[in-house]
């Protein structure tokens, strides 16, 4: 990724660097391992850590690739320039390239994970805090963009926050099902390498054994990852959306926060545009963009075939470093987005009233009605109201059939705020617990 939507911090897990003490690592744990098994002497597996703290050199690893054409062999000439050829002998022993770019890339993933979650929790944070801020902050709900029925400000931040806690558990399953490991071999079936040296990578590794993993692990468990990322990614747009909404000039209901000294057009300076949540709209695209090529590499030939690497090489590190980037992008959008209450009532009563005419309509079947009857008059009263702005009470308490069937008193009743809202305290339990 560009580093305009890059953080340090998840980049360096896909730096060429990372990934070679990664390799490096998997290849020394081998060693041990087959020397705690006496199939190497012990001297040559102790030979390898000596390359522990060594920072392996990029540029001379490609030269040597530029001839060997392999990558893996050009870093285990590199290893041994290091380490000595006699000492490394051992190096690689009964294993395939796959045991240590399959392995490798599970580690990164599961290294990409950890951040990830920990800018959900950021997320989480954000939306919970502005849920209880604004719990009971009333504004308009939409139904296909048209306004509805009453809500709060704290429901609409709280149904992100679910939907962002629904996430959180998924990724941390795909994470889970991800942190395999492999040594298992040329087709996988540990014919030149012990399945014991497999176990004691994965452990130090921080991975599980892979059960059965051929010649590469099976990219089913990828699918799933990247898939992950991919409803993550669009949960993020869902928030942004709705932001991008309610800083619409007809609607201003919210809006991102303006800093000093901040423009929002080249042309026109009174704009405050909504850039923040329209980049992470676009964002989201970028990571779901990624998983139908990851769902495409579950299909390999036989034990093995590489049509899945380069995909790979570009979707690990641009998805979980957009994704990543997009999640503290959203987590600082809601903390700081400004809310405007008084305008969420003055949407609200633009057509004053119209939204309780479900109220009216069920108070006239329960008083006897039919409800095509009762669905009729409190329809051509609230029509009214789509034509001529007028208030929806003053037109009921107007309509001789409606008055007759619930009286005024009762008409009056049904405009109750409250109504709306005394359930808010029942959906936040539910949400974020008592």
């Amino acid at each position: 990724m560009i580093p305009r939507y890059s953080r340090p911090e998840m980049v360096a897990i896909w730096s060429p660097e990372t990934k070679f003490k990664i390799w490096y690592e998997i290849e020394a744990h081998a060693c041990e391992a087959m020397a705690n098994l006496g199939v190497i002497p012990r001297e040559n597996a102790d030979a390898v850590w000596k390359a522990k703290d060594v920072e392996f050199d990029v540029a001379r690893i490609d030269e040597i690739e530029a001839v060997t054409k392999h990558d893996v062999i050009a870093f285990l000439t590199h290893l041994a320039e290091h380490v000595g050829s006699e000492e490394a002998r051992f190096v690689h022993q009964g294993m395939t390239s796959s045991d240590v770019l399959d392995t490798c890339l599970n580690v990164q993933l599961v290294r990409a994970a950890d951040i990830l979650l920990e800018g959900m929790d950021k997320v989480l944070a954000a939306l919970k805090k502005r849920a209880l801020e604004h719990k009971n902050t009333v504004r308009v709900g939409r139904s296909h963009g048209i306004h509805a029925e009453p809500t709060t400000m704290g429901l609409t931040f709280a149904r992100f926050y679910a939907e962002m806690d629904r996430n959180k558990n998924r990724l941390e399953k795909a994470r889970w099902e991800v942190a395999t490991g492999a040594i298992s071999g040329a087709v996988g079936t540990f014919a030149n390498i012990d399945p014991a040296v497999e176990e004691h990578v994965c452990e130090q590794l921080g991975l599980r054994p892979e059960p059965i993993s051929t010649q590469v692990i099976p990219r089913d468990r990828h699918a799933m990852f990247f898939a992950t990322l991919g409803v993550i990614a669009s949960s993020i747009e869902n928030v942004a959306v709705e932001i991008r909404h309610m800083q619409r000039t007809e609607v201003l209901e919210g809006a991102e926060f303006f800093s000093m000294g901040q423009k929002g057009s080249s042309a026109m300076p009174h704009k405050k545009n909504p850039v923040l949540t329209e980049n992470l709209t676009g964002l989201a695209r970028l990571v779901r963009m990624a998983v139908i090529p990851a769902m495409e590499n579950v299909a390999l030939w036989h034990e093995r075939d590489i049509s899945h690497s380069s995909v790979e090489r570009g979707i690990g590190p641009d998805a979980t470093i957009t994704l990543d980037f997009a999640l503290h992008r959203l987590a600082g959008v809601v903390d700081k987005m400004l809310v405007f209450p008084e305008n969420m009532l003055d949407n609200m009563n633009k057509f004053p009233g119209l939204v309780m005419s479900q109220r009216v309509l069920l108070a006239l079947t329960q008083a006897g009605v039919s409800r095509e009857d009762a669905y009729a008059m409190v329809q051509r009263n609230a029509l009214k109201v789509w034509e001529e702005r007028v208030d929806f009470r003053d037109l009921l308490l107007a309509d001789a059939d409606v008055v007759a069937a619930l009286g005024e008193e009762a008409i009056n009743e049904k405009f109750d705020m409250g109504y709306h809202t005394k359930h808010v305290d029942t959906i936040f339990k539910r949400v974020f617990g008592a």
